[in-house]
């Protein structure tokens, strides 16, 4: 039985959990590690400028529009990509364990995104304008 009562706050709690994982990365990646040795440990890999661009800006968009409840479902797509990259780039490295350093925590992530990007925005999400490709068209005439 579904609680129609509890599922928008079961939707911010997800949706704020999902943020916090965001902002402890990138944490992470400018004031832990340093954003330059971060860059450079991916570029030594092989991997494009283009690839770490979309990265920062997929991390920046969900750890503030997450927050926010600002157009969660294009956000939580927008990130699906890189995490199917990442489920990838560790499964290859370190198999799929999470205690070796394996793929099993990103996976876990991105099943998260999908069922945030199937809920939508849940409890106290920013009001924001309808994109262009939301708004119905009038079918009624007159």
């Amino acid at each position: 039985m579904i609680d129609n009562r509890t599922i928008p706050y079961a939707t911010l709690f997800l949706r704020l959990c999902l943020s916090f994982f965001f902002i402890a990365h990138l944490y992470r990646k400018f004031a832990v590690i340093g954003f330059d040795s971060w860059w450079n440990g991916w570029i030594n890999e092989g991997y494009a400028d283009w690839v770490l661009i979309y990265c920062l800006i997929a991390e920046f968009a969900g750890a503030v529009l997450l927050l926010l409840g600002a157009y969660t479902r294009y956000v939580s797509l927008m990130l699906m990509p890189l995490m199917i990259a990442l489920v990838y780039h560790w499964a290859i490295r370190k198999g799929f364990w999470f205690g070796a350093g394996g793929a099993e925590f990103v996976l876990a992530w991105l099943m998260m995104l999908i069922t945030q990007c199937l809920l939508g925005d849940g409890a106290y999400a920013l009001k924001t304008p309808a994109l262009p490709w939301e708004h119905k068209k009038d079918e009624s005439v007159a």
